[in-house]
Order: C-alpha cells, then sequence, then structure tokens
C-alpha cells in the first residue's frame, strides 16, 4: 500500500464529508493499493484529525498511477 501526502494552500476551500468546507494551508493524503482502489483524505496542517473528499469507490485502473492522480488532484483542489 502506497501513500503519498502534499501540502498546498486552498484559499476558496475544499469540501469534506464530515465537516463541510475547509481552507487555508491543507495536507492531502492518498493511500491506493496493489488493486488499485484509492482513498483520499484531508486535514489542517499539523491537525491530527482526517476528513475524507466527497464520493466513494475510487479506484485506478492501474496503481502505477497513483503518483500522478495524487499531483492532479493537489493542482485541482489548490485552485478552488
Amino acid at each position: 500500500m502506497e501513500k503519498l501526502s502534499s501540502i498546498f494552500t486552498a484559499s476558496h476551500g475544499v469540501m469534506t464529508t464530515e465537516v463541510g468546507v475547509i481552507s487555508g494551508e491543507l495536507e492531502l493524503r492518498t493511500t491506493c493499493d496493489e488493486d488499485g482502489v484509492l482513498s483520499l483524505e484531508i486535514t489542517y496542517v499539523d491537525a491530527a484529525e482526517w476528513y475524507t473528499l466527497p464520493g466513494e469507490d475510487y479506484r485506478l485502473h492501474d496503481s502505477r498511477d497513483h503518483s500522478v492522480v495524487h499531483e492532479m488532484l493537489v493542482k485541482v483542489l489548490e485552485r478552488s
């Protein structure tokens, strides 16, 4: 299982399942297993509680694409 993490600033906010929109300096963590099952979590930098992004059953056709998808998500969320 591979975990990737990136810090970025979301000035307009990112929607979470648990608490709605969060903004500011955030950390995105994506996890991908060998079958391509992808999980997406986000938190405020240095916070203990992680939130999930809306949606479910994320799956990559090829788990080797994990890093590319992670970077793409960071760029999209940064622009939100």
